[in-house]
């Protein structure tokens, strides 16, 4: 991993990179996760599966991070998935050892401990697409086209396709996609729901770390335990749910962000977040 530091305007932002297809930015408490591919239209190589897994990794265990936003490079498209070129090389033998680490890259981001959103443009497919569902909100821009094709190369959603979208969209509506192996352009996208706010031709990222910003102003003990109810709560019957939420509760009731939380407004001022 190489660090610098790198000018973007007026100003100073810190860059981590993993690998050769993998940053990492930071601006304040908001992580911008990139997808740097762009030969390959960001493809989802072996390699690069495992970069994105050490990047998730690294911001997971850092505490300054208060949301993460990924984006990519490439200017027609997010992600086309995963790697079908290399895949196309692979014996049985090599697609089994492979299949550990390209899990690692899904989970990585599904599992961060903050709030994740994914800024998509061009062409979110398969695996691309995938990684834009294991975030918690996705914004795209109006030349986005999303889509899980994997049926129509004789494969399944295996990046968590078949369960977040569901979760998104329903079940039928979720089968009729995975089924069909169709496109979704992106009006009809934010109408049904498999994106969450729709905005003009190349302004994904820009409303993405816009969006990143106003989420990071709040409690990082809030904003994590927030997180964990809402996800660890999901599916669950009601009773269940809310004994998850009543843990969250806890785990921030007596904490110094509470406590600085509600001072602040108590002053009129702005908070001061200790972060524990």
């Amino acid at each position: 991993m190489v660090e610098q530091g790198v000018e973007h305007g007026d100003e100073q932002r810190d860059e981590r990179r993993f690998g050769e297809c993998v940053v990492v930015r930071r601006h304040g408490h908001v992580a911008e996760l990139v997808l740097d591919r762009p030969k390959a239209m960001n493809a989802v190589s072996t390699g690069m599966a495992r970069s994105i897994a050490e990047a998730c990794e690294a911001l997971a265990a850092d505490r300054g991070v208060r949301v993460v936003v990924l984006t990519s490079t490439h200017e027609r498209a997010f992600c086309v998935g995963a790697d079908l070129k290399e895949r196309n090389s692979f014996s049985d033998a090599d697609l089994v050892r492979q299949r550990p680490v390209a899990r690692a890259a899904y989970t990585g981001v599904m599992e961060l401990p903050v709030p994740t959103i994914a800024a998509v443009h061009g062409f979110a497919l398969g695996g691309g697409f995938e990684l834009a569902l294991s975030c918690d909100v996705i914004v795209a821009d109006r030349t986005a086209v999303v889509g899980l094709p994997e049926v129509s190369v004789g494969v399944i959603p295996g990046g968590g396709g078949t369960q977040l979208l569901p979760r998104r969209v329903g079940a039928a509506r979720a089968a009729e996609l995975i089924f069909t192996a169709r496109r979704v352009e992106a009006v009809e996208a934010r109408e049904t729901g498999l994106v969450d706010q729709l905005v003009d031709e190349g302004q994904d990222r820009t409303e993405a770390l816009a969006l990143a910003a106003r989420m990071a102003a709040h409690s990082p003990v809030g904003l994590r335990a927030a997180k964990r109810a809402l996800r660890l709560g999901h599916g669950l019957d009601l009773r269940a749910g809310l004994e998850v939420e009543d843990a969250a509760w806890r785990s921030v009731a007596f904490s110094g962000d509470r406590a600085e939380g509600v001072a602040a407004f108590n002053e009129k001022r702005a908070p001061e977040w200790p972060g524990e």
